[in-house]
């Protein structure tokens, strides 16, 4: 058995002006050189604080940042693009190195969804009406 080295790929402070998935991208490689065996990235999806929030307050499970919404289309690390460029650069470097990506899938936390309105119309199979069920 041979014990690897996990890095943990961000911050809770980390400024939300950078693309944190390009700049995994462009330094998989540099991390399979020293010895990194796995990558430990922040939650991918949209955060209820848009591109402030560090990904745990979640708003949306399937905005990878690809939809405009919380005032942003890319989440505080970047877009669904970068992010699977970033995946897509550590796998190409994992052949060689057994390197694993770690990402964090929050879903049971979400806080930053939005409210139902108090009253919404039912549709006739959804009654709440034994005289019409």
């Amino acid at each position: 058995m041979e014990n690897g080295v996990m890095m943990q790929y961000f911050e809770w402070y980390l400024d939300n002006k950078k693309h944190l998935w390009t700049t995994l991208k462009d330094d998989a490689k540099h991390l399979k050189d020293i010895g990194i065996t796995a990558v430990w990235m922040p939650p991918a999806f949209k955060g209820i604080g848009g591109m402030n929030d560090v990904g745990y307050g979640v708003y949306d499970i399937y905005d990878l940042g690809e939809f405009y919404q919380q005032g942003t289309i890319r989440t505080k690390y970047g877009t669904k693009d970068e992010y699977l460029l970033a995946i897509q650069s550590l796998h190409h470097y994992a052949k060689a190195n057994k390197y694993s990506s770690i990402r964090i899938a929050m879903q049971k936390k979400k806080i930053g969804g939005r409210k139902l309105p108090a009253y919404y119309p039912l549709s006739p199979w959804q009654s709440n009406f034994p005289e019409q069920a």
